[in-house]
């Protein structure tokens, strides 16, 4: 993928005391910047119509990380941790991110990177037992790594714990970086996957499928321990087949070593009211993504997959795993 050039930078005037503040400051010398008192709260973004979002994804903040308290989590990690970035350049219609459009949707990234590596690797060290801290939930690291390097430096500096893991998950396949680094055992990535017609209608932005899955093995390859995410499942049109070709495309090109231990995770997909009105004004040709038949209300302005049809897709999923990947680890369905 083409490196991010962003339009502009708004940027808190105090990460300039930060190295990795002052190297993207350079790095993007060019670009038009100004500055912010907090990147939570820009007035300009604030004010931008829905129909402006795609352009609103052009734009960078960086600043620091203000909030780094841990929130326990009992799927794949212990702790949902707050890392050195939040938003994503790629335009998923169903980003869970896009909790307000005009303050989660963009990218921002944070440069007080060792405070929080710092945190993590006390956190771990002081643990009875061993932790995993799930360093992705806000954004996605492969993406930003490409911008930063930081999660090149994340992994040869959590050498420094005495125990622990780190995981994240990616829809990016830009993992040359990171393949020569040590200490590879103790990361869990887990690669987000979906059917082609997926990826290429609703998840724009991000890698191809092919790309995804050659990632999964170059970074089985290099000693990662690695699982897959069929995630969102979205009820389309064909769903039942585009799902079958897309597990059984895994199982003919994941590599052996991938398939001796790869577990799943599956999640379905949450929509929202914020979603459809972004959507229905920023893109205006894209698929819809409300299905008044299939979903239901959940929460304030939530959608989800009605019971009834939550429960074929599980079962259906669950039939194609089965089939073709018995010997591997379902970790849950969401």
């Amino acid at each position: 993928m083409k490196d991010f050039v962003p339009d502009a930078i708004y940027y808190e005037e105090k990460v300039a005391e930060y190295a990795l503040g002052k190297e993207l400051l350079e790095k993007y010398k060019d670009v038009p910047k100004f500055i912010i008192e907090n990147h939570n709260n820009i007035e300009e973004m604030r004010k931008k119509e829905n129909k402006e979002f795609p352009r609103m994804k052009r734009n960078l903040i960086i600043g620091t990380r203000k909030t780094h308290q841990f929130v326990p989590n009992h799927k794949i990690s212990d702790y949902l941790v707050p890392y050195t970035s939040s938003g994503c350049t790629a335009m998923c219609l169903y980003c869970y991110l896009v909790c307000n459009y005009n303050k989660c949707a963009y990218l921002r990234l944070f440069v007080n990177r060792e405070e929080m590596l710092n945190k993590i690797i006390k956190t771990a060290n002081n643990s009875e037992k061993e932790l995993v801290f799930e360093i992705g939930s806000n954004s996605d690291l492969i993406l930003e790594n490409s911008i930063t390097g930081n999660l090149k430096w994340t992994i040869e500096n959590f050498a420094k714990a005495e125990k622990g893991s780190l995981t994240f998950p990616t829809k990016f396949d830009m993992v040359d970086d990171i393949l020569e680094v040590d200490d590879t055992e103790r990361v869990i990535i887990r690669m987000s996957v979906n059917p082609s017609e997926i990826i290429q209608k609703i998840e724009m932005g991000t890698s191809p499928l092919e790309r995804r899955v050659e990632a999964i093995n170059k970074l089985k390859n290099a000693g990662y321990k690695v699982g897959i995410l069929i995630a969102p499942v979205i009820f389309v049109e064909n769903w039942e087949k585009l799902y079958e070709e897309l597990v059984i495309y895994l199982s003919e090109n994941l590599s052996e070593a991938v398939k001796k231990d790869v577990f799943f995770e599956v999640i379905f997909m949450t929509y929202s009211y914020i979603h459809r009105k972004i959507n229905e004004e920023a893109f205006t040709n894209a698929i819809n993504l409300y299905n008044p038949e299939l979903m239901t209300g959940r929460g304030k302005g939530k959608y989800t997959y009605k019971q009834e049809q939550r429960r074929r897709g599980e079962a259906y999923i669950k039939k194609l795993l089965d089939k073709y990947f018995p010997e591997n680890k379902i970790v849950y369905f969401s």
